[in-house]
């Protein structure tokens, strides 16, 4: 594969092509969000709401997770092979978010185990707090991928091609993984998103 000289990666930014990133982005969006909304409004007396807290916190963290692992392993060396360096941002924010996702586990771990009402409120929101800071980085951070990271993939690669590699990155999630994301990206997309994704998946 070429490197790209400076004129085709910019000439790369200029016509609408096919964002990998979309679909699975708006996903993780919706999930945040909700994920986000939930703990900040649960009822701390209520052992349910905190249980679907806890629950839902660590189902974000797996999720971004495997995300990330998906980007490492698929997408991060053709930037690279295209041209070096430009994963090299994202990949150091990878790492971080790890360690951020673990962080967020415990704090859902240690607000599941408080037994009073003060303990459970402190905990809440210590969590809370947390989960925001991860959600508003994590916009921030997908917004660099959509622009730059596909700056790079369009200078080098046709809209099939593309196409294609969302092809072998969702041929390597399990089942039950595939519908989790299904069931947050569907009602994420737009009706035109929506329509062609289920055409290519009944192909």
């Amino acid at each position: 594969m070429k490197r790209l000289s400076q004129e085709e990666f910019t000439a790369a930014d200029t016509a609408p092509r096919f964002d990998i990133y979309a679909g699975i982005h708006k996903a993780l969006r919706a999930m945040m969000m909700e994920t986000l909304r939930a703990t900040g409004c649960a009822d701390v007396h209520d052992a349910s709401e905190l249980h679907a807290v806890y629950e839902g916190v660590l189902e974000l963290a797996d999720t971004c997770a495997t995300h990330l692992e998906h980007e490492n392993e698929f997408i991060h060396p053709l930037l690279e092979a295209t041209r070096m360096g430009s994963s090299a941002r994202i990949a150091t924010e990878h790492t971080h978010h790890l360690a951020a996702l673990a962080n967020l586990c415990d704090a859902a771990a240690s607000l599941r185990i408080c037994t009073t009402g003060p303990e459970r409120e402190k905990a809440a929101h210590a969590l809370y707090r947390e989960l925001a800071l991860f959600v508003g980085e994590n916009f921030t951070h997908m917004y660099v991928e959509e622009t730059e990271h596909n700056r790079v993939l369009w200078a080098s690669f046709s809209d099939d091609e593309l196409r294609a590699l969302e092809g072998r990155i969702a041929a390597s999630l399990p089942p039950e993984e595939s519908q989790q994301i299904m069931r947050w990206m569907v009602p994420a997309m737009t009706p035109a998103e929506r329509a062609m994704l289920l055409r290519a998946k009944m192909k």
